[in-house]
């Protein structure tokens, strides 16, 4: 029976983060914490000297695969946020207590680290949860499950390029790509190996590295090779599976990486070999040849079990009652612009639209936008929290400036930019247009059935 799941189930640490060194990247006077509480995490807390107060608790992206928590993550995350505490925040960001999917696990990590934080150095003026990619997933979440909590803990989440469709939908689009790279390329597996659903992602105990996924891509697709390199047969498959998958040329790898050691970690860690995934009834489309790419590729249904334990970890229910401000690259190569839409039609389904403002950029980057849209966002978030008064994306795209003249890093919001459907990026499966995937109400009745889920 996995763990409780409601809002008190988390305990604070009662272990007090110690003092350590702030990282170089970190440009102000600030004092510097690390620890690791009571369920393995690791994590880092920052506060300037010149603190206005406020506690930004970081969610991280991924999930990275360790197998128990990455002790130089949150350092790391510390170096790239780094901008919050120049603004005069402390932060706070925990690396969970393990590698692997789990965004309930996550959430609750992140809110033992706020707990701490409390604990340690009392309780700020205000909150804002902060999830990047991934973590945008685990700070939605974790809105929803500690967000009505008595005490009211999180006062604004801010979302940034965040993978926001949840673990029952935002991975279709990576099954696709599973499906139809076989299809063409027939060597993950390849006809002498083992044979494995590739829902699966790699068969357990799998010694497949990320150096030889590459060269498999490359020795079907010449990806890495200039296009004049390529063998005709190369450049048909990558040109076949790029127009079917809508996948960027330079992400392609990443994505099936992703598609391969992520997937198995997934099935064969989380939900003991079943399988979440389906593609059933799906047409593709855009290659030279649709009508034998779609009697070709390999054709599956998900265990509704699997599914159903997916779903409740990682699907939003857009049940958040604070304000919610997301910063979106229009050209996020990983987390698709289009997860907003998804994000968007969850908050609405559920009855809070009004909470959620969207911000968009001319940007093509995911893991790094810019520092004075950053801080933009942040402060408009805080000023809404404070106020009331609720920023439109055109009054955050004119703020921008001011910070700017501090960092130089650029302002590129759109504020008139809407993205498209997500059914119009990735292809839905059966009844994938309605959302919320996971209404509050099935998810309350999940919370009280024993085994629910994916075990932290």
């Amino acid at each position: 029976m996995l763990p409780p799941t409601g809002a008190g189930a988390v305990e604070a640490d009662p272990v007090r983060p110690a003092a350590t060194a702030c990282p170089a990247e970190l440009t102000v006077a600030a004092t510097c914490y690390a620890g690791q509480d009571s369920h393995g995490a690791y994590y880092t807390i920052a506060i300037p000297d010149d603190w206005n107060g406020s506690l930004v608790l970081h969610a991280h992206g991924g999930p990275g695969l360790t197998e128990g928590s990455d002790p130089e993550r949150s350092e790391r995350d510390l170096t790239r946020w780094s901008v919050m505490v120049e603004e005069g925040y402390a932060w706070a960001g925990s690396a969970y207590r393990r590698g692997g999917f789990g965004a309930r696990m996550a959430a609750e990590d992140t809110e033992n680290l706020r707990r701490l934080f409390v604990e340690r150095f009392g309780a700020p003026r205000t909150t804002v949860l902060h999830g990047q990619s991934w973590g945008g997933s685990v700070a939605a979440k974790a809105a929803e499950i500690y967000g009505t909590a008595p005490q009211r803990p999180y006062d604004g989440v801010l979302l940034t390029n965040g993978m926001l469709a949840g673990g029952s939908r935002g991975y279709d689009f990576r099954v696709d790509l599973r499906v139809v790279y076989q299809y063409y390329c027939g060597n993950h597996p390849r006809p002498d190996e083992p044979r494995y659903p590739v829902w699966q992602g790699l068969p357990e105990g799998s010694d497949l590295t990320s150096a030889e996924l590459r060269q498999r891509l490359q020795e079907c697709t010449g990806y890495q090779s200039e296009p004049d390199r390529r063998t005709v047969r190369q450049q048909r498959n990558l040109t076949d599976i790029l127009a079917v998958t809508k996948i960027p040329e330079r992400t392609l790898e990443s994505h099936l990486r992703f598609a391969t050691f992520t997937f198995a970690d997934i099935v064969n860690e989380r939900l003991g070999g079943r399988n979440p995934f389906g593609n059933r009834g799906v047409r593709y489309t855009g290659s030279h040849d649709d009508r034998a790419l779609n009697a070709g590729v390999a054709r599956f249904s998900p265990d509704p079990s699997a599914l159903r334990d997916l779903s409740f970890d990682s699907d939003a229910t857009g049940a958040v009652t604070v304000p919610v401000l997301t910063l979106h690259a229009i050209d996020d190569p990983t987390a698709f612009v289009e997860h907003e839409s998804a994000y968007r039609a969850s908050l609405a389904g559920a009855g809070h639209a009004e909470r959620l403002v969207q911000t968009f950029t001319r940007e093509a980057e995911h893991s790094t936008l810019s520092q004075a849209e950053y801080a933009t966002a942040l402060s408009a978030l805080h000023g809404w929290v404070r106020t009331g008064q609720r920023p439109s994306p055109g009054s955050v795209a004119r703020a921008c400036p001011a910070f700017d003249a501090r960092y130089g890093t650029g302002c590129f919001f759109e504020p008139d930019f809407e993205p498209a459907a997500y059914a119009d990026r990735v292809y839905p499966r059966r009844g994938g247009q309605h959302w919320p995937a996971l209404t509050e109400g099935r998810e309350r009745a999940l919370r009280h059935l024993p085994g629910v889920g994916i075990a932290p």
